[in-house]
């Protein structure tokens, strides 16, 4: 396989690692969004939400807490926005499942994670849920 993020989890390629542990690494993103914007990974291939052991996403889940928590310390960001994205279509680049932490900071100018909320129509809205639910059991 030739994932590059499985690579950085195996020291193949050199990071700027944050955090480390059996499951996870935590690095510095190099094409960051804003100062501290860090992406966890976990070290067994899986491509997206769908593909991820739960065990492993628990995990990957507790080491960006603690992560989050650093920056927050480390950086005193105004917010932090946790971002994971699942298939090309809603803008995954890299086919291996990771999740983004990025400070945000007022006035830093960044607005891809901007959209203004609109009152959904309830019967749609429960029409949707309802499939989803169906789809659970």
């Amino acid at each position: 396989m030739d994932c590059i993020f499985c690579r950085i989890a195996a020291g193949q390629i050199p990071s700027t690692k944050i955090y480390e542990d059996e499951t996870v690494v935590a690095l510095a993103d190099i094409s960051p969004i804003t100062p501290g914007h860090t992406l966890i990974i976990p070290k067994r291939h899986a491509e997206n939400i769908h593909d991820i052991d739960p065990e492993i996403l628990g995990r990957l889940h507790q080491a960006a807490a603690k992560v989050a928590a650093a920056i927050k310390r480390g950086l005193e960001p105004d917010g932090l926005v946790a971002l994971q994205l699942n298939g090309r279509a809603a803008g995954q680049l890299v086919m291996h499942y990771h999740l983004h932490l990025v400070p945000r900071y007022e006035g830093d100018g960044v607005t891809a994670f901007d959209w203004t909320p609109q009152q959904g129509d309830p019967d749609e809205v429960q029409k949707t849920a309802d499939k989803i639910v169906a789809a659970l059991g």
